[in-house]
């Protein structure tokens, strides 16, 4: 599939909704953080995600917008959540990451992005050189990648209730 704005938008638009119709009913025992910075639940996930959306995709992009002297992003702090949603709810959570992510997808819209402007580079302080399209394809699919952690960290915790059906529950066999 070639990259588009308008299929990345429908993506990042999308995930909000998506998670709270999964998490937003649902009891702690589902969501419930285990402090485990390797195997993060749906509330270390959520706090990863607002974390993102104040300090990663829309200040990446304006840097490489700006072209300026100084075009290296700053380094991303993947465990932050883990300080920084210390005492909210999975509901708090996603209220939060709702009125975050529509904000930057506003931003996003309102700079009516040209190819021209798609193909600017950054630098990542990690991974080196990365477009602007590279960027926004990179935060959809972000999304999509927590998503699927999300539902699987969910179902690992029926690992053993499922009994004999484990081999033919996919989700369950990955890690």
């Amino acid at each position: 599939m070639k990259f588009s704005i308008g299929a990345s938008v429908e993506v990042l638009s999308a995930t909000p909704g998506t998670l709270r119709s999964l998490l937003g009913g649902v009891s702690d025992e589902w969501t419930s953080s285990f402090g485990d910075r390797e195997n993060w639940q749906p509330y270390d996930v959520l706090g990863h995600l607002i974390h993102g959306e104040k300090t990663d995709w829309i200040p990446r992009a304006r840097i490489i917008l700006q072209q300026g002297e100084d075009r290296e992003f700053e380094t991303f702090d993947r465990l932050a959540q883990f300080e920084s949603s210390e005492g909210s709810t999975v509901n708090d959570l996603l209220d939060e990451f709702e009125r975050l992510r529509a904000a930057n997808l506003e931003v996003l819209k309102e700079w009516h992005l040209t190819e021209e402007q798609l193909d600017l580079t950054g630098i990542h302080p990690q991974l080196g050189t990365a477009s602007l399209r590279q960027l926004i394809a990179t935060w959809a699919v972000h999304d999509l990648n927590h998503v699927r952690q999300i539902i699987t960290a969910m179902a690992k915790r029926y690992d053993e209730a499922v009994g004999p059906w484990k081999p033919y529950l996919g989700v369950l066999n990955t890690k």
